[in-house]
């Protein structure tokens, strides 16, 4: 597997500003290209995935249920606010925050009763 272009050409940005060494760049670039015999060039990368649910408390099943990759995650938090527009402002950053520091399991669980709503947010592996 080969480096990107795009990361290639930033470390070489670097060294040709004189902010790493041509040592430390080969390390970035040995970083970035896993070795033929180690498992993580050979296995299938996971990917991160948030999942969405809304369920009617009333009838006790679910609204609406989506799961988006992380790598989309701006697109499906407008999504989720549409869905749910009190996940908005400091509830919104602290779920980023838990995106970004979580490995898998359930970030959010809130219910709306004025709405008759559950919204339960995960975040998944596959």
């Amino acid at each position: 597997m080969a480096v990107p272009a795009e990361e290639r050409d930033r470390i070489l940005r670097l060294v040709e500003a004189g902010q790493i060494s041509a040592v430390e760049a080969a390390r970035l670039l040995d970083a970035l290209v896993p070795s033929a015999g180690t498992p993580s060039a050979r296995a299938r990368p996971r990917q991160r995935l948030v999942h969405i649910r809304v369920s009617d408390l009333l009838l006790n099943r679910p609204r609406t249920s989506v799961t988006i990759p992380v790598e989309l995650l701006e697109v499906g938090l407008r999504l989720a606010t549409r869905l749910a527009p009190q996940i908005s402002g400091s509830a919104l950053e602290q779920l980023l925050r838990a995106i970004a520091q979580a490995s898998t399991g359930r970030l959010l669980d809130f219910q709306d009763l004025e709405e008759n709503e559950r919204v339960e947010i995960f975040l998944e592996e596959r």
